[in-house]
């Protein structure tokens, strides 16, 4: 098995499908599929998780 590699805080992991994956610290994959570990790692590199909307309070 290969060495899952760190990119930007997220795993590239080669998964059951066959396919290569973005996964975050909760091992759940955020993106992908990726033909190649190459373009995950190109993913990586610049992707950033978009944050929930914050909710207003209505006074």
């Amino acid at each position: 098995m290969s060495e899952v590699k760190t990119v930007n805080g997220y795993q590239i992991k080669k998964l059951q499908d066959g396919k290569w994956w973005l996964v975050g610290h909760d091992q759940e994959a955020v993106a992908g599929p990726f033909d190649s570990e190459s373009s995950a790692v190109e993913v990586a590199a610049v992707f950033e998780d978009t944050p929930a909307p914050r909710r207003r309070s209505d006074k």
